[in-house]
């Protein structure tokens, strides 16, 4: 093909992409087409750990906080301290375990954390980002850690970001401690702080994903039906219950059977914290039953309805009998 044809071809593409931008702009709500112009599921030089085939999914992430991320966990998995803290913001920095009710107060204490326990860590040891929700200013990263880096089996973690200037200012990592046994995550933990620092950094969370929160939150707490929330083919996931649901039919039976059963149901559950941008986030939340706390993430579509959501707590607070009875209520007849 000659230079000519070549340029002609290049030119027809770049037409083709703007015009699809354009319909795009036009057909979205208001404020969410500036979401999108944004680069939303670009990537935004997203860097794979080395030796983990699975690609972390960005299509509700800004390029910013993508590239913040990919970053951290790369570092992190290179046991390289000095380059991990890099992303990490010197003038103010809170790292909680709500699992643990471990607290590191500050950018010098993460750092010896790390430079202590980094060494130690199995040379085949990794940590690394599966999905990625939010923008530049918060987000909520679901990631891995192999066995031997935080405890003995793998840790399958939601991470809660606050950043500020380009670098992280807040973290809390939600996870089930079933996953690596419940005497040993009871034999670890701590007394939980009072809150888990979310005044330090403010409410910086996109008003579509606020009202979408509000929303489903609202509507659980009070009982009201939550279907309007949905789109039509949403995903709700429970990782603690393992329930996996599809339809917001099937979603809405579940969160109203299970109501009295749920930690971030019934009239004892409140938002913490919201986090993200248009298209992806969610909300910390609390509660007044067995399990105190926890997270759910949120993917919204074009509307704001939601079409994923996954909601993270520690198991090991609830006996076998309610996760059993979580389960059950899920099918469906």
């Amino acid at each position: 093909m000659n230079e000519r044809n070549l340029g002609r071809r290049a030119l027809l593409k770049g037409v083709a992409i703007t015009g699809a931008a354009a319909a795009v702009a036009t057909v979205l709500p208001a404020g969410t087409a500036g979401a999108a112009s944004r680069g939303y599921g670009s990537g935004g030089g997203v860097r794979q750990v080395p030796g983990i085939g699975t690609v972390i999914d960005t299509s509700h992430a800004t390029p910013g906080v993508s590239r913040v991320l990919s970053a951290y966990f790369l570092a992190k998995t290179g046991k390289q301290p000095e380059a991990t803290m890099a992303q990490i913001n010197r003038a103010q920095m809170n790292y909680l375990d709500a699992v643990t009710g471990e607290i590191w107060p500050s950018w010098q204490s993460l750092h010896d954390l790390f430079a202590k326990n980094m060494p130690k860590w199995p040379a085949d040891g990794k940590s690394y980002a599966t999905r990625i929700l939010g923008d530049d200013r918060s987000a909520i990263v679901f990631f891995s850690n192999t066995p031997g880096l935080f405890a003995p089996g793998e840790i399958r973690a939601t991470g809660v970001v606050n950043l500020q200037g380009g670098r992280i200012a807040r973290w809390v990592d939600y996870w089930d401690g079933r996953h690596v046994g419940i005497d040993y995550v009871r034999g670890k933990r701590e007394p939980f702080p009072a809150d888990f620092k979310e005044g330090t950094v403010g409410e910086t969370a996109a008003s579509v994903m606020r009202r979408a929160v509000d929303g489903l939150a609202g509507a659980l707490a009070t009982g009201a039906s939550t279907r309007q929330f949905f789109a039509e083919d949403a995903v709700f996931e429970d990782v603690a219950a393992h329930v996996f649901l599809v339809g917001p039919a099937a979603i809405t039976r579940f969160l109203t059977s299970a109501r009295d059963l749920l930690p971030y149901a019934g009239p004892g559950s409140a938002v913490r914290h919201t986090l993200g941008g248009a298209l992806g986030g969610g909300y910390e939340w609390t509660s007044r039953g067995p399990a105190p706390h926890g997270v759910t993430g949120l993917e919204l579509d074009a509307r704001g309805l939601i079409t994923r959501a996954t909601a993270v707590w520690d198991g090991s607070f609830v006996d076998d009998a309610t996760l059993a009875a979580l389960a059950q209520k899920a099918v469906e007849h």
